[in-house]
C-alpha cells in the first residue's frame, strides 16, 4: 500500500535536521550534572577552600548550614560559610572580567569578617610558617595597580573561555 504522501528531498532534509537537533538536546541532557552532585561539589568546594584559611567546619556542618539548620562551631567559621554560600548563589551574576564585580564578590564573602570588605587591603600581609616568613605579598599600595593589570589582561579575552567554564561549572 502506498502512503498518502510523497517523500521528497525537502522532507528528508527536514527529518535529518530534526534528528540532528534531537541528538543535540539529548547530548545536553546527558552531560547535565544532577542537582545532588552539584550540591555535593559545592559543599566540598566551600569546605576545602575555607579550610585552607583555617575554617574548622566539616562537610556535614556546611551541609547543615546550606539546609538552614543550626550548627555548633566558631561564629567566625559559620559566618565564612554563610558568606561563601551567598557568593555561590550569585556566582552567575558576576563578570569575571570586571574589577567592580570582583570587589562586590569580595564584599559579600568578607561581610561581617573584616571592616574593609569589598576594598583592596591597605596593609602588608605575608605567610609565616615556623617563625619564618614563607611568602610576602606585594605591598598594599601596589595591589590596585596589579589588579587593574589583571583585569586588563582578562578583558583582552585571553583564557576567558576557560575562566567562564570554571565559574559556570561550579
Amino acid at each position: 500500500m502506498q502512503p498518502p504522501y510523497t517523500i521528497t528531498s525537502k522532507i528528508l532534509e527536514l527529518i535529518t535536521e530534526v534528528s540532528h537537533k534531537t541528538g543535540e538536546v539529548n547530548a545536553l541532557l546527558l552531560t547535565k550534572v544532577s542537582p545532588a552532585l552539584r550540591k555535593k561539589n559545592r559543599i566540598r568546594t566551600i569546605q576545602a577552600s575555607l579550610s585552607v584559611e583555617g575554617n574548622t567546619l566539616s562537610v556535614e556542618q556546611i551541609t547543615a548550614i546550606i539546609d538552614n539548620k543550626k550548627v555548633l562551631g566558631p561564629a567566625k567559621d559559620i559566618k565564612e560559610v554563610s558568606n561563601a554560600i551567598r557568593v555561590y548563589d550569585q556566582l552567575r551574576t558576576f563578570n569575571p572580567q570586571s574589577e567592580k564585580s570582583f570587589l562586590l564578590a569580595h564584599k559579600i564573602l568578607m561581610q561581617g569578617l573584616i571592616t574593609s570588605a569589598g576594598k583592596y587591603r591597605n596593609s602588608a600581609v605575608g605567610i609565616v610558617k615556623g617563625g619564618k616568613m614563607k611568602h610576602m605579598a606585594p605591598p598594599a599600595q601596589n595591589v590596585p595597580f596589579l589588579m587593574k593589570e589583571l583585569f586588563n589582561y582578562l578583558k583582552k579575552g585571553e583564557d576567558l573561555a576557560l575562566i567562564k567554564s570554571c565559574i559556570f561549572s561550579l
